[in-house]
């Protein structure tokens, strides 16, 4: 399991600012079993690298002291969210969460798709991908980082990946409807057809008005 080492906050306010100059991000910590919640500060790029071996649905062991010489207090967290500069894309902000360990949580979790569909290299086809997240329900030590899908069984236009066929890892299920598709590979008469469709659309409703005014014109008399 991942390992991350925060430090109690105690810059709060506009000072904030100053963590964030000096490589450090504001976090807080809240779950079900913690009375008050905490407000920590972490390293930047230690998170990072974290965050993207783990993303929102694998636990972290989090580490928190108050000073480097402490001893740490030990909590199973997940990443619950984090904020961005809507400006700069830089993280500015990190909830952690604590769940309760015998009870399963809800969490959205990427596909990743796999492989190439022969419809696509033999057929000319190009892979849709309808759905690139689901919601699935687990133990919190159940939950996978993602949900591998592999397209090679994509062979023609009318093979389909349904919800139903996603490989779910033992314990954890989803409660979206069976029967909705994942990803399919579309014809090249489909994709300029649906490429097409805006123009159409403006073309008939250009077509529908003037009919529209031409008819207005032949009921309304002239003047005399």
């Amino acid at each position: 399991m991942l390992t991350l080492s925060v430090k109690i906050r105690k810059t709060f306010g506009k000072k904030v600012r100053d963590l964030r100059e000096d490589g450090l991000i504001p976090a807080i910590l809240y779950g079900p079993d913690i009375k008050d919640f905490m407000l920590l500060e972490t390293n930047h790029k230690e998170f990072s690298k974290i965050y993207k071996e783990a993303g929102e649905s694998s636990l972290v062991s989090l580490d928190v002291r108050e000073n480097d010489k402490d001893k740490a207090t030990n909590f199973l967290v997940l990443v619950h969210s984090i904020e961005r500069d809507p400006l700069t894309d830089d993280l500015i902000h990190i909830d952690f969460y604590q769940p309760r360990m015998g009870e399963e949580i809800e969490v959205e979790v990427p596909i990743i798709f796999e492989g190439e569909a022969p419809a696509v290299k033999e057929l000319g086809g190009t892979l849709v991908k309808n759905i690139a997240q689901i919601e699935v329900k687990a133990l919190p030590t159940k939950l996978p980082k993602e949900i591998i899908v592999k397209v090679d069984s994509l062979k023609t236009f009318d093979d389909r990946i349904l919800v139903k066929d996603l490989p779910l890892p033992e314990g954890v299920k989803t409660q979206k409807d069976p029967e909705e598709i994942v990803v399919l590979v579309a014809s090249p008469e489909n994709i300029e057809e649906e490429l097409g469709k805006p123009i159409e659309e403006k073309v008939e409703g250009v077509e529908k008005i003037e009919k529209d005014e031409k008819a207005s014109e032949e009921e309304t008399p002239g003047e005399e």
